[in-house]
């Protein structure tokens, strides 16, 4: 979880690699009409969010065990899917200034969400404290942020 341009993509794929379950991108999960929407430049609202959620709940519950990639920038969010998902749900937040992260969406590409909408990002977000997520700091190189979140899921691993 995070903001957009914070590493869900690349961190999750990472993850379920080393762990051998699948990962799929919440990216994925929006409808045509809400990519539209961001791609415009357009922030997206709770009632937009709320059947992506869902989705994103419905996907933990299927598949699990499984990794997806989703902001989940508030607690409600993050309430939601839980509750939708049946079963333990282990939060990783992708923790990083809003400087590392513009830099990194701005030299990535063919990706729907503008750099314009980071503010409106950062502004939605509600960090999620230590009893709520694991968060670690997206300036770590990639295979060391991934052993620091392997060092701390919880020893059963058989949550989603």
């Amino acid at each position: 979880m995070g903001v957009s341009g914070c590493g869900k993509s690349s961190v999750g794929a990472a993850l379920a690699l080393r762990l051998g379950i699948p990962y799929f991108d919440g990216d994925d999960l929006h409808t045509p009409d809400a990519v539209a929407k961001m791609r415009d430049g357009i922030a997206l609202t709770d009632s937009d969010r709320w059947p992506w959620l869902d989705r994103v709940a419905s996907v933990l519950q299927d598949k699990a065990p499984v990794i997806v990639g989703c902001s989940a920038l508030k607690r409600d969010y993050r309430d939601r899917i839980r509750a939708g998902a049946g079963g333990p749900v282990t939060f990783v937040h992708l923790a990083g200034s809003r400087e590392v992260i513009a830099s990194r969406m701005g030299a990535r590409t063919g990706h729907y969400m503008p750099t314009s909408l980071l503010d409106s990002q950062f502004a939605a977000l509600e960090p999620p404290g230590p009893e709520e997520a694991i968060t670690v700091d997206i300036a770590l190189e990639l295979p060391d942020l991934v052993e620091a979140v392997l060092d701390r899921l919880p020893e059963d691993r058989g949550g989603s």
